[in-house]
């Protein structure tokens, strides 16, 4: 009897071992079915309006496939690099969240970031990884480009390999495209430069500068940084107003974003007493950067450039998107959101086209994407660089509180 209890507990043991043995490997399964796409941008702070139309356009996209490529299930991870103390990115939030998707070995595709100064620090990180990444935003030359800035975009690629991509087109285009309309279109002679020392704001900014000197033959009555921990720019806004035998410029050309002071830059140009006209970047496409400024002080008076077309401007697939967005949140998305859209919808195609779980094969498929048409920014292809062929660039002047295309 003895014997027969001890023999029942063995094959009850065992019952339990390969029971648990099967659970295991059930759970493994569905693991390597499942496919993580993250996000890292700024969620707290100013540029929150913006990230939240990008995430909307994300989320879009993976509806669409109903979060399904083959037997593979999609999961998406919206993740924050801002802090409420900062108001925006942090070189620590961005460094956890490469190293948080480099590390999940589910994490396919990294969406993101937001900034340029960002992407600097996560490239090396998700290079080692192999893990793909799609900037909506990122337009700083030397991320992809040679013969920017010395040992880039090399510092970023320790692996020697591509993995970073971008859905929109580099500032060494944005800013001779906004020295053009200067010169064309406002007839400007000479003008004023800040920029708000960040890799992008600057890096725009000088781009801009070279274009007005060698190209235009603008003068460039000067170039300053600012701090965008001040709080005002009165003292600064006199200066320049003082220039060119007290006329002042003939534009003031800022180069950074809306969390880096550029609604105070415009406000404070209109409290100086200027007339002159303000040209900003893409950084400053958003509603947050009119709200900041007060409607009174751009109306009619503020320039932004942006690679793309508006989004009230927008035909074939482009207006569909722009309809579809409407009809799920009830307004205009922010220029940003189709870039956003863009970025899953080349996240599918990689992984559609790779037909695998593996992050060596999702990159190379996304490199190799050519005459992509299932966006919503009409058809281009990724170059030899990660960058996009896509070259359209805007620009559009705020009227009653909203951005409008210049024709």
């Amino acid at each position: 009897m003895k014997s027969i209890k001890i023999l029942f507990i063995m094959l009850y043991s065992a019952i339990g071992i390969v029971g648990i043995i099967g659970c295991q490997s059930g759970k493994e399964g569905d693991s390597n079915k499942k496919i993580v796409i993250v996000s890292s941008l700024p969620r707290t702070g100013s540029a929150q309006g913006q990230t939240d139309s990008i995430v909307n356009g994300i989320r879009m996209a993976l509806e669409e496939c109903d979060y399904t490529i083959g037997d593979f299930k999609l999961e998406y991870l919206d993740l924050d690099d801002a802090t409420a103390v900062a108001g925006e990115w942090t070189p620590e939030m961005e460094t956890g969240n490469a190293q948080k998707a480099s590390n999940d070995p589910n994490v396919m595709v990294y969406i993101g970031p937001y900034n340029s100064g960002a992407a600097k620090i996560s490239m090396p990180i998700l290079n080692r990884s192999g893990v793909l990444m799609i900037s909506p935003a990122c337009t700083l030359p030397d991320l992809t480009k040679p013969g920017f800035t010395p040992k880039a975009p090399g510092i970023y690629r320790p692996t020697g390999k591509i993995n970073f991509t971008r859905v929109v087109p580099a500032d060494d285009l944005q800013g001779p495209f906004a020295a053009k309309f200067a010169s064309e279109k406002l007839n400007c002679k000479t003008v004023f430069i800040l920029d708000d020392t960040q890799a992008y704001g600057k890096g725009v900014a000088d781009m801009f500068e070279k274009a007005c000197k060698e190209k235009y033959h603008i003068e460039v009555l000067g170039h300053e940084s600012i701090n965008s921990a001040q709080q005002e720019f009165n003292a600064l806004m006199l200066r320049i107003k003082s220039l060119n035998n007290g006329q002042g410029p003939d534009a003031i050309y800022f180069g950074g974003t809306s969390q880096t002071k550029g609604g105070q830059v415009a406000k404070d140009i209109v409290k100086a007493g200027m007339k002159c006209p303000m040209i900003a970047p893409d950084g400053c496409y958003e509603t947050a950067f009119i709200s900041a400024a007060g409607e009174e002080n751009v109306n009619g008076r503020c320039y932004v450039t942006f690679g793309g077309k508006d989004p009230s401007k927008l035909t074939g697939s482009g207006e569909v998107f722009v309809k579809k967005y409407q009809e799920k949140f009830g307004k205009m998305p922010e220029a940003y959101s189709l870039y956003g859209y863009e970025a899953a919808k080349i996240a599918i195609e990689a992984i559609t086209i790779a037909k695998t779980k593996d992050r060596k094969k999702i990159c190379e498929a996304a490199l190799n994407i050519r005459n992509f048409d299932k966006g919503a920014i009409g058809k281009w292809s990724f170059d030899v660089n990660g960058d996009t062929d896509n070259e359209i660039f805007t620009v559009s002047k705020v009227e009653n509180g909203k951005f409008i295309p210049c024709e």
